[in-house]
């Protein structure tokens, strides 16, 4: 008599390990382009940084400074007596900040006897800042700065330190 069996149901081990394959490639990539898309997300929350800084410093010149800048990202902090509000958030009034990735310094030399505004703090005639990831190549790729003329920059070696408070330094491109 003839055994009547049922063919065999189920995957090879040969059809798994491809699917596996298949599967690990597809995460690979998938792995890659979350770490270049979170780099690119840090690297626009520095920008943006950047720009409300010195959107804030030419605010603080015009109304408050008496055309001079605040030195530290608190006095930017510190509400004008006149109306009562900052000209910074207070997520970004704290010397030095970190957002998103990126560390962000205001700096400026102090002048002696340097007039006050109106509220309270010493000014300064001019001012640098510098943003710089926290962990480069995971929070962003590139380092960033301004100054008192209120252009970006952006390289890939850091401008803190060497970022003048006037004027282009000495590498990297405007960011457009």
């Amino acid at each position: 008599m003839r055994s009547a069996r049922a063919p065999e149901r189920g995957f090879t081990l040969v059809e798994l390990l491809i699917v596996f394959a298949i599967v690990c490639v597809l995460s690979s990539l998938a792995a890659a382009g979350y770490r270049h898309s979170r780099a690119k997300a840090g690297e626009a929350v520095a920008v943006a940084g950047l720009q409300t800084i010195n959107q804030a410093q030419f605010a603080f010149a015009q109304t408050c400074g008496n055309q001079r800048y605040s030195p530290t990202l608190a006095g930017l902090g510190t509400p004008a007596t006149t109306t009562g509000r900052a000209f910074i958030s207070p997520d970004m009034a704290v010397d030095p900040v970190v957002k998103s990735g990126y560390q962000f310094v205001l700096g400026a030399t102090p002048t002696p006897d340097a007039p006050t505004a109106c509220n309270g703090i010493a000014t300064v005639p001019a001012y640098q800042v510098t943003a710089d990831p926290t962990s480069q190549g995971v929070s962003g790729i590139q380092f960033f700065g301004t100054n008192t003329d209120r252009v970006l920059y952006a390289d890939l070696a850091t401008y803190a330190g060497n970022m003048p408070e006037t004027g282009a330094p000495g590498h990297g491109v405007e960011v457009k």
